[in-house]
């Protein structure tokens, strides 16, 4: 069992809430209590839209570069090797980004790394844009992947941590599929560039620089979001300030007075790598994204190279149109299916249907020669398998770690899957290249469905989170330190909400 210089750490069942105790003397709620049970509201709809549109910029960000890496290769006349470098040095960048920013978002607060890893971003697309060459272009795509990577923890952990219990995944969900319209916008844009006539030279500067824009927009947003209140409230020990923070950002929704709170206190970071159960859920959330990331991003971000081997006379232009058509016909669907279902049919079960079907549709397009010698075929068998990607993986990989971890180690555990998971893309990146010369196709395509076989196998690991408070799905905090102020209301609701 875990010690800490305050004592052992509690049962989740000999503290409700785990990090926060109403003082039954008092009989008010503690702020953890009133985010469990509060309404989806406008408050809600704000921090997914604040953290979504950073998001579609990490989307963005990491998917038009495949274009942009065909373009400046033609122009700089890059070798395979450089090529690939210019396409994964992001998510090189995402990989240190996550453990990095991931950590001291748990240690300083989640709101001072959700102002920093924006403006991260905003340097780093300019820069890209402005590249003189290929040494320039690869270290400011993994300036900006350090950006990209700090922000999956913080997103996916501040909106978990303002959701309720019964709205947690739809919202955390809302957050990520910003990512659908970062495919969308990405090839659509490209289209418009290539088509216009100003040249490939600067077609891709404007392309990378434009991933400024939306990370420019939501800093001023960021900078005005209050901290987690719940990192506030349990770790910190700040339950006045909490409350008072949640009742104004929720234009008063929450108004109900909070009673004395226990604080929970800090896992120490040793004390978090050699728990076995904790050990346990960063094998099972950073091995799935890393096995999902590697069939996904690896094949998505060489699907040019992978369509040019199925129809070798295509353009640039018509491939495009086809990853387009994928994302917009399979993919939004799946995202949308995800949002509205993924809470009641379950977050590890929807990881497990999604694997499921990924590696089926990985394995028969791998067995059966004719499918990848027609593009119809083909692009329908590895469209079903983006909407089940979308239903499924490439959503819980990024919903789940923002849920078992406990409140001072989330960000951290997050950060260790999301880092785990970009480490996944950037072999993917490299390795699918490689395989597609040595093993061709189809080859590749099999190594992808023994990915989601794994994927469904290191599942297992997971706990089901859907409908269950985050305190309970943790359960695990430290022995409380010390007791936490009341803050007091004049005008109490017996519910503690008000009809937003």
């Amino acid at each position: 069992m875990l010690t800490t210089r305050g004592g052992k750490i509690a049962s989740p069942e000999a503290q409700p809430g785990h990090g926060e105790v109403s003082d039954p003397g008092l009989g008010a709620q503690t702020v953890t209590d009133l985010l469990n049970e509060a309404p989806a509201s406008k408050f809600h709809r704000r921090t997914v839209i604040i953290s979504g549109v950073g998001f579609f910029t990490d989307a963005y960000d990491l998917f038009v570069i495949g274009t942009a890496a065909t373009l400046v290769a033609l122009e700089w006349h890059l070798s395979t090797l450089q090529t690939s470098w210019v396409t994964g040095a992001a998510i090189l960048g995402a990989f240190v980004g996550a453990f990095t920013f991931g950590r001291i978002a748990d240690v300083i607060g989640r709101k001072k790394v959700y102002v920093t890893v924006a403006v991260i971003m905003i340097f780093g697309a300019v820069a890209s844009a402005f590249a003189p060459d290929f040494i320039f272009l690869v270290i400011a795509r993994l300036v900006l992947g350090l950006g990209i990577g700090g922000d999956y923890p913080v997103s996916a952990v501040f909106m978990s941590e303002y959701s309720n219990r019964q709205d947690r995944g739809r919202l955390v969900g809302l957050v990520f599929s910003m990512q659908a319209l970062g495919l969308i916008v990405g090839p659509l844009i490209a289209l418009l560039l290539l088509s216009s006539g100003i040249g490939d030279g600067l077609s891709w500067r404007i392309l990378l620089g434009l991933g400024a824009v939306p990370a420019a927009a939501v800093v001023y947003l960021r900078s005005k979001m209050p901290e987690s209140p719940r990192y506030l409230a349990q770790v910190q020990g700040e339950s006045a300030r909490a409350a008072t923070d949640l009742k104004r950002f929720s234009d008063g929704v929450i108004t109900q007075p909070t009673g004395a709170a226990i604080v929970s206190g800090r896992l120490q970071l040793r004390q978090f790598l050699s728990d076995p159960r904790m050990l346990k859920l960063i094998l099972g959330t950073a091995a799935a994204w890393f096995l999902f990331d590697y069939a996904y991003y690896g094949n998505t971000l060489s699907l040019p190279a992978i369509l040019k081997e199925v129809n070798p006379t295509a353009s640039l232009e018509t491939k495009l149109l086809w990853s387009l058509g994928m994302f917009v016909i399979f993919a939004v669907p799946g995202y949308l299916l995800a949002i509205a279902k993924m809470d009641r049919i379950g977050h590890r079960r929807l990881q497990f249907l999604g694997f499921s079907v990924m590696a089926l549709c990985f394995v028969v397009l791998a067995i059966v020669p004719a499918l990848t010698q027609h593009v119809a075929p083909f692009l329908g068998i590895l469209g079903l398998s983006y909407f089940f990607i979308q239903f499924g993986p490439n959503m819980t990989t990024f919903v789940l770690p923002s849920e078992v971890f406990p409140v001072s180690m989330r960000t951290t555990g997050h950060g260790m899957a999301a880092g785990i998971g970009k480490l996944g893309s950037f072999v993917g990146v490299f390795l699918v290249p490689v395989l597609q010369d040595h093993i061709g196709l189809r080859g590749l395509l099999a190594v992808a469905g023994a990915s989601a076989v794994l994927g469904f196998a290191v599942t297992t690991l997971l706990p089901e989170p859907a409908g269950r408070s985050l305190e309970d799905v943790s359960a695990v905090d430290i022995a409380p330190a010390r007791i936490a102020p009341v803050v007091a209301d004049p005008n109490p609701s017996d519910s503690g909400f008000r009809s937003a």
